[in-house]
């Protein structure tokens, strides 16, 4: 279950990330206020599995999976560049959270 809500974290973190941007800088309203409510779910579930996580393990997992989730809806999304060496550096990333995960008892 902690591993469920670790990832339910991040997935929020990219919602929040995402949301943020489309805030323009905390000037309209909905984008600011879906930002905040994304915030405290992401850390509260965050603060949950770290119950029975370690905490190198978990920190690195939740925002490893914002980094490559806002990574990835800002190239469907807004249009960002998806070059070469931004997808290699997201398989990078995408390698260390799974490296992560296995190496977690």
């Amino acid at each position: 279950m902690p591993w469920v809500l670790l990832f339910v974290a991040g997935l929020l973190e990219v919602v929040w990330a995402f949301s943020m941007k489309q805030s323009q800088g905390f000037t309209r309203l909905w984008p600011s206020l879906v930002t905040i409510a994304a915030m405290l779910a992401s850390f509260g579930l965050l603060a949950a599995a770290m119950r029975a996580l370690p905490l190198g393990t978990a920190y690195a997992v939740w925002t490893g999976i914002g980094a490559v989730g806002a990574f990835l809806a800002g190239i469907v999304f807004l249009g960002e560049a998806a070059s070469v060496l931004r997808l290699l550096a997201a398989a990078l990333i995408l390698g260390g959270i799974v490296l992560m995960k296995v190496a977690t008892p």
